[in-house]
């Protein structure tokens, strides 16, 4: 039997409309937590009025919803499936001869429309109220540079005179300033030549210009000069690209920006793992409809609804840990970032089927 087209539509705009009513509750608890927390650490600050942190805090959250998103797309399968099992709805349907597989192909396709426009549209208006976000907090807050982190600011460059591994705990004047610079020179055939310490460094045309540096050459004293001049190939548009989180970038922009970076000898792994995540999500918005379809289709009349819930709720927090895992594998390079990306999607998918020809055909 083919679902009748009635049949779907009903579940269509049922589950439509409890997954995005529970990604707006999602996105205003975000909100208030974000708007409090901006409230705090704004303080005395000058300038900082209710009504801009309210507007910061916005420009904040939906970049943390995007992440709440797969577990909005859970929550909101589970509570409509409780929904209509309570409502005897999904009795009817049993007896009217739809199997659980024509039942959730509307629902499937709903996640499926949503992670497509969740990665096509939302993902790049989020990133662009990020990037406003950070430039009102420079503005606002006068941190006067940017770090990228406890581990600062890594480069590795080329030119005329060989490689170097550039680190620097601060950056400002976007990526044309950095503070606190430690140099590593190699020469053209990898052989450690000296290192440089010094207090700043500035980017010029071809080299960077480094102030009170002390450099040390194996075999010889350390050396102390007020300015050292050290090749460089990069332009500030591609230092700047390095500190660039991945978050913050558009889904339309990353591969041509992760293409770029690699070009200029910089590792791309980061951006390269977050375009497969963001291609395969609307896979993984399918795994969790299947995984609250595998915990949540019991009767109600049957009993153990509470422990089916919880048991869903559960294996959504087990595929939440495994991508972080598989994520941070990949960005470490001990699996291709395809793999990373794709993986828990795939995994969820065929835990969900798994469970549910257990259930449906035993």
């Amino acid at each position: 039997m083919i679902i009748g087209g009635t049949l779907a539509r009903y579940l269509s705009i049922r589950f439509a409309k409890t997954i995005l009513a529970t990604f707006a509750g999602v996105f205003v608890l975000i909100f208030t937590v974000d708007l409090v927390e901006t409230l705090r650490r704004s303080g005395d600050t000058a300038g900082a009025t209710g009504l801009l942190m309210a507007w910061l805090s916005f420009l904040h959250t939906p970049t943390v919803a995007e992440q709440a998103l797969p577990f909005a797309v859970l929550f909101g399968a589970m509570i409509a499936f409780l929904g209509l099992s309570r409502k005897l709805e999904l009795v009817v349907a049993r007896a009217a001869g739809v199997s659980v597989w024509q039942f959730l192909t509307p629902p499937l396709a709903v996640v499926l429309v949503i992670g497509i426009v969740s990665v096509a549209l939302y993902n790049p208006l989020s990133a662009a109220m990020k990037q406003q976000a950070d430039a009102i907090e420079a503005k606002l807050f006068g941190a006067g540079g940017q770090t990228r982190g406890a581990a600062g600011l890594w480069l590795r460059q080329k030119s005329v005179d060989g490689q170097a591994i550039v680190h620097a705990e601060g950056v400002a004047g976007h990526g044309a300033t950095l503070s606190r610079v430690t140099v590593f020179a190699f020469d053209m055939e990898g052989r450690f030549v000296e290192r440089v310490d010094a207090a700043g460094a500035e980017l010029h045309d071809g080299f960077w210009r480094l102030e009170q540096a002390n450099v040390v050459t194996p075999g010889f004293e350390t050396e102390s000069v007020a300015t050292y001049l050290l090749a460089t190939t990069l332009t500030v548009g591609e230092v700047s690209q390095a500190y660039i989180a991945p978050e913050t970038v558009p889904f339309w922009g990353l591969s041509p920006l992760a293409a770029q970076i690699e070009r200029a000898g910089l590792d791309a792994t980061g951006y390269r793992l977050r375009y497969q995540v963001l291609i395969a999500r609307p896979l993984m918005l399918m795994a969790m409809v299947l995984v609250a379809a595998s915990f949540s289709l019991r009767f109600f009349r049957m009993g153990g609804v509470g422990i089916m819930v919880s048991g869903g709720v559960a294996a959504g927090f087990v595929l939440y840990v495994a991508t972080k895992l598989v994520s941070d594998l990949g960005s470490a390079g001990f699996v291709s970032t395809p793999v990373a990306g794709w993986s828990p999607a795939v995994v969820g998918c065929l835990f969900g089927v798994l469970v549910l020809l257990h259930q449906e055909d035993g």
